[in-house]
């Protein structure tokens, strides 16, 4: 989700949350914004912290920002963009 216009700049559906799945979405956000390097937010999922996801974002020029330990509220514009 761009924070700046609440647009979603790709998603993807799958049965399992699983590195394809994370892997497969930044690559559909990277062929939809070719020039764009954002900084990339996340929980501290184990697909977030995984060498290949943070590989995909050192070759993109994206950096990486994690949720803080017990503070959800951080995730709160994707997690609630449902109810809008």
């Amino acid at each position: 989700m761009d924070l700046y216009d609440n647009s979603m700049v790709a998603f993807k559906i799958g049965h399992s949350n699983n590195n394809q799945l994370v892997f497969d979405t930044l690559e559909e956000a990277i062929k939809n914004n070719p020039k764009a390097k954002p900084l990339i937010h996340s929980d501290r999922g184990y697909q977030y912290t995984s060498y290949g996801f943070k590989r995909m974002l050192e070759l993109q020029g994206m950096t990486q920002s994690m949720s803080r330990p017990g503070k959800c509220i951080d995730n709160c514009p994707m997690e609630s963009f449902l109810v809008r």
